[in-house]
Parts: structure tokens; sequence; C-alpha cells
């Protein structure tokens, strides 16, 4: 659920097709634009594999682009440098130094007699004269883009500490027409799948902690109704369709249990209910005010939840085991969609400032507030699972649009997909 659930509950809609899992919708497709960018973006030369020429698609190309749209890195021109290097050993370090690479990623592509092919790798630091990586995978052709991807992370981790998150899945709602999806792409906004198509809205889509199913709220019989659908053959089932409305699922970090908002008892209310569908929802707690958007915290000790209990609409932290609650918000009247950050120091929601909704960050131990991004229209923030980047639904030349930022705001990007309206975004786990 986005801020409008404290404004109204969605109206129904009817499913009319669950689409075939790994169906192509290349309409979907999202592109991104860098719109900002770190000053400090470190320097990678990133040398065209040798033998990816006789292939429809490289690898190299795709690794830089990933490496690129981090921020994190500026790109060196590796072409034209005669000979051309596909090892380590091969790499004259002082050439590239002399064009400002502080890393230099070389490789190749063989074709082995199965039909498969041969991608290897190397990933030299220029400063230090080391070589940090070599590696090499065996792969399909189909599989060329994920190995990029898998080659971008690795070096992602290797020059930042960080885990890299180019191989992770991204999901979406699009609009064209009076048509709907939900769709999985990958982080890149390749690959496209659709993996629900209905007459009318789709909310909510939540992957599940090994990114295996996920979990999304539709209209059948005329009210909102918690799925889960598997993301490996497209079987769903239905794990909260209970009187009134279900909708805003969180997973459990162990994947066992979603926590929904119920108004099977009057009010909006936070329950537990089992992922398999089974057994009956657990209520949390009791208000008298709406209680939903909730969000486990990565111990799943506790969880997140947006509230107007005092009022307004704030966010608040229970602990389950006790149910003890605790107000988090305490600036501003209108503090909503709490997610956290992976290392549970910190979360990412959406607040209203002058009348403009923005998405910003807390820091739990400092409790100071970041905004973000400027609005007017952001909502439905999604954390990348290695904490540096939120992804987000927003506006611009009057269309909703994803559009992505850095934790510290310095990074920010523009995603759209040609002729639809994108929005409610979620971000799938680390493979």
């Amino acid at each position: 659920m986005n801020h409008r659930c404290f404004l109204r509950w969605a109206s129904g809609i009817t499913i009319i097709s669950i689409a075939l899992l790994m169906s192509l919708s290349v309409r979907a497709q999202l592109t991104i634009e860098i719109i900002g960018g770190a000053g400090a973006a470190m320097p990678i030369s990133i040398v065209p594999f040798a033998g990816e020429a006789n292939f429809p698609l490289g690898v190299s190309g795709v690794v830089g682009g990933d490496l690129m749209r981090s921020g994190r890195f500026r790109l060196v021109d590796g072409a034209g440098i005669a000979p051309r290097p596909s090892t380590a050993e091969e790499v004259n370090i002082s050439i590239f130094r002399a064009r400002g690479a502080d890393a230099i990623v070389v490789g190749g592509m063989q074709p082995l007699p199965d039909g498969r092919v041969e991608v290897r790798f190397a990933l030299v630091d220029a400063v230090k004269q080391q070589t940090l990586a070599n590696m090499m995978y065996t792969v399909t052709q189909p599989q060329f883009r994920a190995t990029a991807h898998k080659i971008a992370d690795v070096i992602y981790e290797k020059l930042t500490g960080e885990p890299g998150i180019f191989s992770t899945r991204i999901a979406y709602v699009t609009q064209q027409g009076a048509q709907y999806q939900l769709q999985v792409a990958d982080a890149d906004g390749d690959n496209p799948q659709t993996i629900v198509t209905s007459r009318d809205s789709l909310i909510s889509p939540r992957f599940s902690p090994d990114g295996s199913r996920i979990a999304y709220v539709s209209f059948e019989n005329r009210k909102p109704v918690v799925y889960v659908q598997s993301l490996l053959d497209g079987k769903r089932q239905a794990v909260a369709n209970f009187r009134g409305s279900n909708s805003a699922p969180a997973w459990s970090p162990d994947g066992t249990q979603l926590a929904v908002t119920l108004s099977r008892d009057g009010g909006s209310q936070l329950f537990l209910v089992a992922a398999d569908g089974s057994g009956q929802p657990r209520r949390l707690m009791s208000s008298p005010g709406i209680d939903t958007e909730a969000a486990f915290m990565p111990d799943g000790q506790s969880l997140l939840f947006a509230s107007d209990r005092g009022g307004t609409p704030q966010i608040y932290r229970l602990w389950i085991a006790d149910g003890r609650i605790e107000r988090v918000t305490m600036e501003g009247v209108y503090n909503v969609s709490p997610k956290p950050l992976p290392d549970g120091k910190g979360i990412v929601f959406v607040r209203r400032d002058s009348g403009r909704m923005q998405i910003a960050t807390m820091d739990f131990q400092t409790r100071q507030v970041l905004a973000l991004t400027p609005g007017p229209m952001d909502e439905s923030p999604a954390v990348a699972p290695n904490g540096r980047y939120v992804l987000y639904a927003g506006q611009s030349g009057g269309r909703n649009v994803l559009a992505a930022v850095s934790i510290d705001g310095t990074i920010r990007q523009r995603i759209g997909a040609l002729a639809q309206q994108v929005r409610e975004p979620s971000w799938g786990p680390l493979h």
C-alpha cells in the first residue's frame, strides 16, 4: 500500500489472466538514464573481450553499463590499445595509468565443442599493480547477460567492499491503456517477464527472501486479496482472503510468514499469516486507527509499520515477542511507507514536506533525517539488498515512472518504459 491507503481503499478489479511465466513483454522494457553522479567515481577501463565479436551479445559492454549506472565508476576508453590484452598477464599497466584508469578489466570468450562458451575475465588494480580477480564461467549463449551481471558483481565487490546488486531482480506494475501488468526484470531493466495481467490495478508486489516467490494484492471478487505466486512455475495461492480488505503484504526474513493488513474485525489492523496459506491469522495488536505498510526488520524480531493512531500518519516499531510499540518518526505530520536498511541501522520512508512527497532516510542512532529526492510525488521506496540504492515511484512529464537514488542522495537515475505508466517497485534479494 502507498500513502493513498490513508485516504481510501482501492476499488475492486477482476484479474483476467495469469500470464505464463517467462513470457517476454518487449514494450515494458525499462530504460535507465543517469541524471546525477558522485564526484569521486573510480576510473575503470573495460577492454572489449577477445572473441566476443563472434557472438550476437558480448559481455564487456553489459559489464561496463552495470558499473557506470551504479554511479561509483567512470569508464575509461580501453579500445585501440595494441596488442589488446585479454589476460591479466598481458596488461601493460603503464598504458592504462596514462589514460587515467585505476582498474582494468580484460577477458575472452571461446566457443566449446558442446556448443557452450567459455567466458573468462580478470580484474587488475592498476594502482596497487595486483590481480584482484581471475575467473572463468562455462555458459550457454542465453546466459551471457546473466554472466555479465555476475562479473560486474565481482568487480563491484572487489573494488568497493560491498556486494554488487547487478544480478538481482526488480518487480513493478505497468499500465498501458486499460491493461495492468505485474512484471519482473533484471536490475538493469532488461529481460522483463509478465507475471500477472489485469484489466485494473495490481498493487504491492513483494519478493520472498529467497527470490523464488512474489506476494501481491489483486482484487478478485471485487475485493483485495493477497496472493503468493511462484516465479518458478507460475502457480499461485491466496494467503489472505478474509472478509473485508486484505492488503500490504510483507515477508518475514525466514519466508514462512507474511505480515498483512486486514479489516476482517473492523478497522485496518496488522496480522501474521502463513506464507503457504495454512492456519488462521494472528492479530499483532489493536488500535483505533489504520495500521498498515508493515516491514520486518532484518532480524525478524520486530517490524515497522505506518499508523495514524496518534492523529497523523507516522512510523512505529512493534516488537513481536512482547507487543512493545515505539514511535519512530517525530518530525513532520506525514511519514509513511517504512523500509528497513539491510544492516538494521536505519530506515527509508516517504515524508511530506511543504506539500511535496519525498523519499527520505533516518539513522536510528542519531535520528537524523535526510531527504533523498525533491518530490513532488515520490512514493513506494524499495531498498537494494546491499543498502546502497533506493528504487521508488515518482512522476515525470505527467507519467508515473520509476527512479533510483543512492542512499546518500548523490546519485539519481530516471527509469522508464515507453508508452507506459510504471509504479509499485520492489527489489529482490541477492542471489
